[in-house]
């Protein structure tokens, strides 16, 4: 039997993380991972690299690219006859991305002495691992430490079984071979946003039909509404309280019932492809947590104290297994706490101060808390907000969509939030996580220079407009 100081078991974001990082700090470490790519090739990056992040924001940025050069060059006096997109030469690039950034984490394990065991794990007793390959061979691994890193899957929902051509989920939708007339997706999150956004830009007749009442919960309502309005004029059919109760397939299209919530009205949506992105779930099939006592919630989710440790000693899980954002960033830097503490060294992550980022266009993004969640926890605030139309910058790139909203304790002037919605508000979320990592108050954001012309300046003049000394608006 192999043993290791640490065995990791997931090459996630949080996984791949974790694993190099212990390797950094002298640690004898394995990563085991059961991924396996359209091929039938192992692939290290999980989700994140081989179905999620990384392949979205490629298909994003191209149809953003085809979007510009019909409606934005123009403006800029640029202009094509008859522009056309090449879909296979599209798919082609996304997968050249993934294929380099996944032979990139194969070649930091190599570089950083990380053992990279290729099958699926099972937790037994005394912090061993029963590791089962692509041949059916099991091996056992023992480990002083563990770190459970295995990530989400999709959920699925009864009235709306995949079948992998018509009605997929949102890994089948980074690959249609051609744009659909008529694309449904069930869900008007992140995800389903972010689809949307692909194929609406492309050239389909997207509908997007979500349950709840309320277009991004989880967003401030000043944000969320503005960025509804956005979406709508782009052309995405977003339609709020829509329950999913049916739906069957003909031939190459699917046809799908929906009511209206809390009315009896019944609809009929006829679409030629049919995505169903209403969440995630954590992912822990064969594992056997229970093998290990490490304890599970009711939703399976591992539970852990505010160090990453589960109610096993030396095993530790991170990522979306676990409560908490099902964020990358988030179970990457999980993944070096968790390192840093097993070696001996102090870590801590803030959770309050996580990003959060949807990549539209314009993008949202936000870190710390809404209004919504101030006032029911009866913290006494003041707002700033500040448009992207008020910005030179923005006027220049043809871009002044959205706005830059900032919170700040009434009495202490602490930076409580900050939620864009705007072009580059990914980019421009760091200085806001930054600020508040160092508990800074509106006010010393409002007396940070800021150059001239840039987007940045929104953040500047939002925070200004905290006390009421906006310049530009």
């Amino acid at each position: 039997m192999k043993t290791y100081d640490v065995v990791v078991i997931g090459a996630g974001p949080g996984g791949y993380v974790a694993a190099i990082r212990c390797a950094q700090l002298g640690l004898r470490t394995a990563c085991v991972d059961q991924w396996l790519d359209p091929a039938g090739r192992p692939s290290l990056g999980g989700t994140c690299l081989n179905v999620g992040c990384i392949p979205s924001k490629a298909l994003l940025d191209s149809s953003h690219h085809f979007h510009n050069l019909a409606h934005l060059l123009p403006t800029h006096g640029i202009s094509v006859k008859d522009p056309k997109i090449d879909i296979s030469a599209m798919q082609a690039r996304k997968d050249r991305v993934v294929k380099i950034l996944t032979g990139g984490i194969a070649g930091l394990f190599k570089k950083n002495k990380v053992d990279w065991i290729q099958g699926s794990a099972a937790l037994q007793a005394g912090k061993t691992v029963a590791v089962t390959g692509h041949d059916g061979k099991t091996e056992t691994l023992g480990a002083g430490n563990i770190i459970i890193a295995t990530g989400s899957v999709p959920v699925e929902i009864p009235a709306a079984p995949l079948d992998g051509d018509v009605v997929v989920d949102s890994s089948g939708a980074l690959s249609f071979p051609e744009v659909p007339a008529r694309l449904g997706i069930i869900g008007a999150g992140v995800i389903g946003l972010e689809l949307g956004s692909v194929w609406g830009r492309l050239g389909s007749e997207v509908v997007l039909l979500e349950a709840l009442p309320d277009f991004l919960a989880p967003v401030d309502r000043q944000i969320a509404e503005e960025a509804l309005k956005v979406f709508r004029k782009q052309g995405l059919d977003i339609r709020l309280g829509a329950q999913v109760s049916e739906t069957s397939r003909s031939g190459q299209a699917v046809e799908v019932l929906y009511r209206e919530i809390g009315t009896d009205k019944q609809h009929k949506l006829a679409v030629d492809k049919l995505i169903v992105c209403v969440g995630r779930r954590t992912f822990t099939d064969g594992l056997r947590p229970e093998a290990s006592d490490v304890k599970t919630d009711e939703r399976g989710r591992i539970e852990v104290d505010g160090q990453c440790r589960t109610s096993a000693e030396g095993i530790f899980a991170i990522g979306d297994v676990v409560k908490g954002p099902m964020l990358a960033h988030k179970a990457s830097e999980e993944g070096v706490a968790v390192a840093e503490l097993i070696a001996g060294q102090s870590a801590q992550i803030d959770h309050g101060t996580v990003p959060w980022v949807i990549y539209t266009h314009p993008e949202i993004a936000w870190v710390g808390k809404t209004e919504a969640e101030l006032v029911a926890q009866g913290v006494s605030y003041r707002v700033g907000s500040f448009p992207y139309r008020a910005l030179g910058r923005a006027h220049g790139a043809g871009e002044t969509a959205g706005l830059v909203k900032i919170i700040g304790h009434r009495k202490t002037d602490r930076i409580l939030g900050v939620h864009i919605f705007g072009a580059c508000a990914s980019e421009l979320i760091a200085e806001a996580v930054t600020a508040m990592e160092f508990h800074a108050s509106t006010e010393d954001l409002a007396r940070t220079v800021h150059a001239h012309p840039t987007l940045s300046e929104a953040m500047h003049e939002a925070a200004l407009a905290v006390d009421g000394r906006a310049i530009h608006f």
